[in-house]
């Protein structure tokens, strides 16, 4: 069974994972046009993974285990799968494009989306509800962000 404070976690592993990527791919893109938008993006996943790591720490283990536990072990397995949520298997030496890595960039974020939205429905203190809806947002406008320097043509 996953304790709230373990879903947490993922979400905090899904951040950082966003920013070593942005970072790692700062390093390696040939573009330098590009690596403001990805320092911004890192800087942002970091900012969020800072949010999960407070409100992990303010988190009552034992009412909100209660509350992870009506959700149910096998429809969260089902939902996360086998996903690790690592891009351990994300080679950007091989991305030979600005195009391939908006692209690789853009799912990872969608990816974060739907992970967040699903846990939109079990947060009750409006506050918390809140920042999350916040961190969506600025997931999507990542997204868009994404998409329009992945529209010009640059390589």
């Amino acid at each position: 069974m996953f304790s709230i404070r373990e879903i947490i976690d993922i979400a905090i592993k899904i951040e950082k994972n966003g920013e070593s990527f942005y970072r790692e791919a700062m390093e390696k893109i040939s573009n330098p046009a590009l690596k403001p938008v990805l320092l911004f993006l890192a800087d942002q996943e970091h900012e969020h993974a800072q949010w999960f790591e407070k409100l992990k720490d303010k988190t009552k283990t034992a009412d909100e285990e209660q509350k992870v536990a009506e959700i149910g072990e096998a429809m969260l397995q089902n939902l996360i799968g086998d996903q690790t949520f690592s891009l351990d298997d994300a080679n950007l030496s091989e991305l030979d494009t600005v195009e391939s890595l908006i692209e690789l960039a853009v799912e990872l974020e969608k990816d974060t989306i739907l992970f967040y939205q699903m846990l939109q429905a079990f947060i009750e203190d409006s506050d918390t509800l809140e920042g999350l809806n916040e961190i969506i947002a600025e997931e999507n406008r990542h997204i868009e962000i994404l998409r329009e320097y992945g529209g010009s043509g640059e390589r």
